[in-house]
């Protein structure tokens, strides 16, 4: 019975009208498929496919039995093709009518195409009193199928493929859009780094979709000072992208004053950045000034995940946060802190994507999991544990990223490693 209801239901929508949208303003609905009953699935393939032009869309096998499922090249009806057992209720239903309704574009050019094919017309096209126009054709079990031509539904049809022309001509044009503000936005992050006798950085971004809100920066304050500047935009996407570029921009801008005046140069960062947003925009911020001959560092955490610093010995320490995030208040409230960097230190500043990447189960990477990839890849290069950290982090997640991804580390080398690192680049 369910079977016979689903054939009906299906004869009465073409397989343009299934894909036409939803009216009313209700959920959106389609036929998924109409069951036809066929002796042998190789055989009715090679007709489905070779003479009708129709493509396998899936091909399965469930505990009911081989299931096969077929689609013409320009519609979006399915047809299931069963093989079911000889002497069963359903083998009885193979090569008799199925009520299903093709409606073609140009129905006398298909006619002539399909029975070029060797397709078997039980009749030719014939005009009906409602205005269009009706044939019937066989596939090599017998089971029989209704083909209709409409002027009406021609028309429907061209508007139907001339808007998904339009809808994938305008999918085209954003995906290449995207792609060229991927390269832009890839410009804005660091193309180098200022060099110092005792501190190796390295950092890397890796956005979740085309473009993200993530940033990082390394700013030079001289030949014996650095900037290391890593934010995180509220928000995602495209809308997060223009802040990110908003505030690399700002910071960028006021790089004099930072060199002497890093309070100052943050709270002016934090006003235009919230003179030229919305309200509901902000980025938090760690940002951090090295001195290479004192290995001193003086940083401000606004509102951002709390920096790492592993030191030689194996403790590790959490660089809180000392102000307010940056945007979301016309004053920014916070001040500089102090540290002291020594041989074999490392510092890691990253985002939530880092900490917060989660596996099949729905657990984090964590603060913990970040901490003991610190400590095994403590004796590399900055730029090698990088991307050490990062392949595990991807691994964790599986290639499901749902954040961007962007950490930097830095590890002090100490004034005396420093010279025999010069002494052997001296020819």
């Amino acid at each position: 019975m369910a079977n016979d209801v689903t054939r009906r239901v299906a004869s009465a929508v073409s397989v343009e009208a299934a894909a036409s949208s939803p009216c009313g303003g209700n959920p959106y609905l389609r036929i998924f498929k109409s069951n036809v009953y066929v002796r042998d699935h190789d055989r009715s393939l090679k007709f489905y496919v070779d003479q009708l032009g129709f493509c396998v869309v899936a091909d399965g096998r469930f505990e009911f039995g081989h299931w096969v499922a077929i689609a013409p090249p320009d519609g979006s009806a399915i047809l299931a093709l069963i093989a079911p057992r000889r002497g069963s209720e359903n083998y009885s239903l193979i090569g008799r009518p199925t009520n299903v309704s093709f409606i073609a574009e140009d129905i006398d050019a298909t006619y002539e195409l399909w029975r070029g094919r060797g397709v078997k017309f039980e009749q030719p096209p014939q005009p009906q009193l409602w205005g269009g126009t009706f044939a019937t054709f066989v596939d090599i079990d017998g089971n029989s199928f209704e083909l209709l031509g409409s002027d009406e539904m021609s028309r429907e049809i061209e508007a139907q493929r001339r808007a998904a022309n339009e809808r994938v001509e305008s999918e085209r044009r954003l995906e290449q859009e995207l792609e060229i503000a991927k390269q832009v936005q890839a410009r804005l992050f660091p193309q180098g780094a200022p060099e110092l006798r005792t501190l190796d950085y390295a950092g890397v971004c890796i956005q979740a979709r085309h473009v993200g809100g993530d940033y990082y920066d390394f700013l030079s304050f001289g030949p014996n000072r650095v900037g290391l500047l890593i934010g995180d935009i509220s928000g995602k996407g495209i809308a997060a992208a223009l802040l990110m570029a908003n505030l690399q921009a700002n910071v960028r801008s006021q790089l004099a004053l930072a060199r002497v005046q890093p309070a100052l140069f943050l709270k002016t960062v934090n006003r235009i950045l919230y003179e030229n947003t919305v309200d509901s925009a902000y980025s938090t911020i760690f940002f951090a000034e090295y001195e290479d001959d004192t290995q001193k560092m003086r940083y401000a955490n606004c509102g951002h995940l709390s920096g790492l610093l592993l030191r030689a010995g194996g403790a590790v320490e959490e660089l809180h946060s000392t102000g307010t995030v940056l945007g979301m208040f016309r004053h920014w409230d916070g001040h500089m802190s102090t540290c002291q960097l020594e041989p074999g230190d490392t510092l890691a500043l990253y985002t939530d994507g880092v900490t917060e990447a989660s596996n099949a189960h729905g657990e984090e990477f964590g603060q913990r999991r970040l901490m003991e990839a610190l400590r095994r890849h403590r004796r590399p290069g900055a730029k090698a544990t990088v991307g050490a950290i990062l392949a595990e982090v991807q691994e964790y997640c599986a290639g499901e990223q749902e954040d961007d991804i962007t950490l930097i580390v830095a590890k002090c080398r100490g004034e005396q490693k420093a010279k025999v690192r010069a002494r052997r680049k001296k020819p």
